[in-house]
């Protein structure tokens, strides 16, 4: 007898966190913690309106405190424990962590002249510079956790809260878009994805909040 399809995939309503003063700020982030701003709990208690009808058998999330925060605010009416991870962190960003976007982008500018200059596939194992993670590392983790959670929720429904940067990374690795057209600020704080995974194939379902080519940021940085 085949196997029913909803008992054998996973769904994994993944979704960023809400904005952070450094966010405001437009400070790299990384792995540094920084609180949600006052825009941010609202944002997060939208995203948890528009999520309720949606079941979850289990929540899991980055271990920084923006994403546990945020998916807090998604289950505060859910009797659901949230699980936290290294794995769904953001890139890490080492001694720039905590610093102006603009700062990075300035004393760096030749090296991501150089990076932004790579096809998609040289760009995934790109050293930019010895303490900001390579999108390989990024992926490599993202997909571990995203796997081992499917092969043992199969049939359930997951809520994950993550980064912004990760979830980019997702999506071009998945082949929904290209590094040119989802560079930094293509994803809104609290934008979600919703995919189905047997733990080898991946599905993408819906999107909200994501957006290709984004005139209204310029210039458009494919390494943040």
């Amino acid at each position: 007898m085949a196997q029913d399809k909803s008992q054998k995939y996973t769904t994994f309503t993944i979704v960023r966190h809400g904005e952070t003063e450094m966010n405001r700020t437009l400070c790299i982030q990384g792995h540094a913690d920084s609180p949600l701003s006052e825009q941010g709990v609202c944002q997060a208690q939208t995203r948890m309106h528009m999520l309720k009808d949606i079941h979850f058998d289990h929540v899991c999330c980055s271990d920084l405190s923006r994403a546990k925060r945020t998916a807090e605010i998604l289950t505060i009416e859910r009797k659901l424990a949230i699980n936290t991870t290294q794995l769904l962190r953001e890139r890490g960003f080492g001694a720039y962590e905590g610093r102006p976007i603009e700062e990075f982008l300035e004393e760096n500018k030749a090296l991501i002249e150089e990076f932004e200059r790579l096809t998609d596939e040289q760009r995934w194992d790109h050293q930019l510079l010895g303490n900001v993670e390579k999108s390989s590392s990024v992926i490599g983790r993202l997909m571990t956790i995203l796997r081992e959670i499917a092969v043992t929720c199969a049939g359930k429904s997951v809520l994950i809260v993550t980064h912004a940067g990760a979830m980019r990374l997702l999506l071009i690795h998945l082949g929904w878009a290209t590094y040119e057209e989802m560079p930094w600020g293509t994803i809104d704080n609290c934008a979600l994805m919703q995919i189905e995974s047997d733990g080898i194939d991946f599905f993408i379902k819906d999107i909200d909040g994501i957006t290709k080519f984004p005139e209204r940021i310029p210039p458009r940085h494919t390494i943040l």
